[in-house]
């Protein structure tokens, strides 16, 4: 029972981390005011059609590190604590676009407009930048060490620069890069989905392009890394050692997780090209749907199948795995027994969402 606990708390874990990268469109609809835009009132447009929904990024962030907090404390406590920067630049982002957006919505043109505008273009590249490092220090590690000899288990960060020299390692600046692009390229298709105006639909339908040129390479050279680049195994007695190809023994070893993101890369393909031959506009589905999958696929191969999902550089066997940094089974259960609760807080988003776009507030 434990054991089951430990990966299907791993499972919410991947789930709310791919809602989380799915609902980066919010923050590509931001980054892309200055360049869709070109006057004030297409710019009010653009940033009323994505509204207050960020706010569903920020719940879906919350969610992640609660139950990272309940669920893996030691990797709660290694990583947030550690790569202190990191998440103190992206957590604070968002405080900054709650309040830029309400500002630049309340005053309209009025003075200290143009800085907030400022400010969401900046939160809409840093926090798919920082989320897709975080996300890439999962297979490639991270400057700690832990002491399993004192109770509880501890943890020391070995980075001078507390996090920020992730952004230093090319694999993980790959996988910034390919969010960036992403949650632009989503932003894209939510605007064909929404937008009533055909001048800013044309606009955004000649612009997707210059959005799935660059994330297509930065995707597919982060995944061919992926499957090509040694992992750490764990036996069952929980040493670890290095394994050649470890992401791909995962992939070959656990056939249902390779089809979901077979199936995650061919929607996303799918919702890329449609709204490019055909002038409906479902593409955000599919795209959407799609990055949920890959990311999901990518993140259980990370943590399932005996694998450590936070590699150390620095020594081996303080690589944290979902068994060594797990909490007890109690706290498991009750982590388990309220995600029980997932399907009706994403049923009130639902209606939420409609509600807003029913009173126009987009």
């Amino acid at each position: 029972m434990y054991a089951f606990l430990q990966h299907y708390c791993w499972f919410l874990v991947s789930l709310l981390g791919a809602l989380l990268v799915s609902l980066m469109f919010v923050q590509g609809g931001l980054s892309l005011l200055g360049t869709l835009g070109k006057t004030g009132e297409q710019k009010r447009t653009l940033l009323l059609a994505i509204g207050r929904k960020w706010g569903l990024t920020c719940a879906a962030l919350l969610a992640l590190v609660a139950v990272f907090y309940f669920a893996f404390p030691l990797f709660f406590s290694t990583s947030f604590s550690g790569a202190f920067w990191v998440w103190f630049v992206l957590l604070h982002s968002f405080m900054v676009q709650a309040v830029s957006y309400e500002f630049r919505v309340r005053r309209g043109s009025a003075p200290g407009a143009g800085a907030s505008t400022v400010f969401l273009v900046l939160n809409g590249v840093l926090a798919p930048l920082l989320l897709g490092i975080f996300l890439g220090t999962l297979f490639n590690g991270a400057e700690f060490v832990v002491d399993r000899g004192s109770m509880p288990a501890e943890s020391a960060w070995l980075g001078s620069a507390r996090g920020l020299e992730a952004v230093m390692n090319p694999w993980n600046l790959c996988l910034g890069v390919a969010f960036v692009f992403l949650s632009r390229l989503l932003a894209c298709l939510y605007f064909l989905a929404t937008l009533k105006d055909a001048d800013l639909r044309v606009a955004v339908r000649r612009h997707m392009l210059y959005e799935a040129a660059p994330f297509l390479p930065a995707c597919l050279l982060f995944l061919w890394h992926v499957v090509t680049q040694d992992g750490i195994g764990t036996t069952e007695g929980g040493l670890a050692y290095p394994e050649s190809c470890k992401y791909l023994q995962n992939l070959l070893d656990m056939p249902a997780v390779a089809a979901v993101l077979l199936a995650g890369a061919g929607l996303l393909l799918a919702g890329i090209i449609r709204p490019l031959r055909t002038v409906r506009h479902g593409g955000i589905w599919y795209a959407g749907g799609g990055t949920v999958l890959m990311v999901l696929a990518l993140l259980l191969c990370a943590g399932w199948n005996h694998t450590a999902f936070y590699p150390s550089l620095v020594n081996l066997q303080s690589s944290l795995t979902i068994r060594n940094c797990c909490a007890g089974e109690v706290a498991l259960m009750a982590v388990a027994i309220a995600s029980l609760a997932l399907p009706a807080v994403l049923a009130c988003i639902l209606w939420a969402w409609r509600r807003m776009r029913r009173k126009g507030e987009n």
